[in-house]
């Protein structure tokens, strides 16, 4: 166990702050081109997976009763986020469309790099502010999704995807055997429409129509839109055109992490619509270091399953024989998801293991496979 003071330490937190590195590798690809293009995929995904294989595991956890003053420099990472991507997107769409050294292959692999920073980093700090009580976390959360344009993520991941995860009701519970690209084109709609209709019963509720102005979707459409007119505004059809793109590159990146964290993972149905209790067991987990401060510790995904308000500093590992562990970091991981046959290959034995290690006693796996149990109550 870490004690406090230590975890409190600026030079603890200093590795996390690796994703500003991100930014000038950014605007270098934008004004250098060429093979400087593929500098940001190299960074986040090839490096950092170097940096796994040699750093190797950290299993550690912090002392729980670290206070939020005591995480200062973790939170301060998240916090200031928002206006630097805000302002190397904008400053990418102002430049790249008329850069006349860049050819429009060039133009979109650069805008593939800057949705890698809104998607591995973007995003992945949204995921961490919208899960806190603060009411800035919230809207520094909203406002980085709105930059991606998939703002809904917040309704669904906070009151679909955490209730019903490893159940027929949960969109981005990947099923066994179910390809990426067969998955990502499942929930695309399907988390779109599970987050509308979670709004509209709250609201219903409380009496209200979906219309009601409390409802957060009127929030999300305005949010959404001003990025867009400001991306014209900015950057003409061109930069608009690149703004979608980026967004739509983060937001993959985005689904093939959710795609990892639960593939093939289900909770045991316990009868008349009755699952048990999301367990650590329910979650994929990886304890590579590097990957880990790339993502905030999001690969300890089995403590943010318990405990969702917990801050990414003090998420605490698991043994293999409470959770399920992935034989590489994410960004390996993202690229076997690519690739079907041979994520099976490496993933399905692990979770014909997984049935036989936590769930011996289920015979027949086909409802939970074709995801045909019944839905939660």
């Amino acid at each position: 166990m870490i004690p406090a003071s230590q975890v409190a330490r600026f030079q603890n937190a200093l590795p996390f702050w690796l994703s500003l590195l991100m930014v000038p590798l950014a605007y270098l690809s934008a004004t250098r081109g060429g093979v400087w293009v593929f500098v940001l995929p190299l960074f986040s995904w090839g490096m950092f997976s170097i940096l796994d294989e040699i750093t190797g595991l950290y299993e550690e956890n912090a002392d729980l009763a670290t206070r939020d003053d005591e995480l200062f420099w973790y939170r301060l990472i998240t916090l200031i986020w928002f206006p630097v991507q805000f302002g190397t997107l904008f400053c990418l769409i102002s430049y790249v469309p008329g850069a006349a050294h860049l050819s429009w292959p060039e133009k979109f692999m650069v805008f593939f790099g800057m949705g890698i920073v809104s998607g591995t980093t973007g995003i992945v700090y949204a995921h961490e502010l919208m899960h806190q009580s603060n009411r800035l976390e919230r809207w520094l959360g909203d406002l980085l999704m709105a930059t991606v344009l998939y703002s809904h993520f917040r309704t669904e991941h906070l009151l679909v995807h955490h209730r019903y995860v490893g159940t027929p009701r949960d969109a981005v519970t990947a099923r066994y055997n179910e390809g990426f690209h067969r998955f990502f084109f499942r929930v695309l709609p399907g988390c779109l429409v599970s987050a509308f209709h979670a709004e509209k019963a709250m609201l219903a509720r409380k009496g209200l129509p979906w219309h009601h102005l409390s409802n957060p979707f009127w929030r999300y459409w305005t949010l959404q839109a001003l990025f867009l007119v400001l991306a014209l505004f900015v950057g003409g059809w061109g930069g608009l055109l690149l703004f979608c793109w980026q967004a739509l590159v983060a937001v993959w990146q985005l689904e093939v992490v959710n795609y990892v964290e639960h593939y093939g993972l289900t909770r045991k149905h316990l009868g008349e619509g009755r699952y048990e209790h999301v367990l650590p067991r329910h979650s994929w987990n990886a304890s590579h270091r590097a990957s880990n401060w790339l993502l905030i510790n999001l690969q300890r995904h089995s403590d943010h399953h318990y405990k969702p308000q917990r801050r990414f500093p003090l998420l605490q590992a698991y043994s293999e024989e409470e959770a399920p562990q992935l034989p590489y970091g994410y960004p390996v991981m993202a690229f076997l998801a690519m690739i079907p046959p041979l994520w099976r290959r490496r993933m399905n034995p692990r979770v014909r293991a997984w049935r036989r290690q936590f769930y011996p006693d289920v015979q027949d796996w086909t409802p939970y496979k074709f995801a045909t149990n019944p839905m939660p109550r």
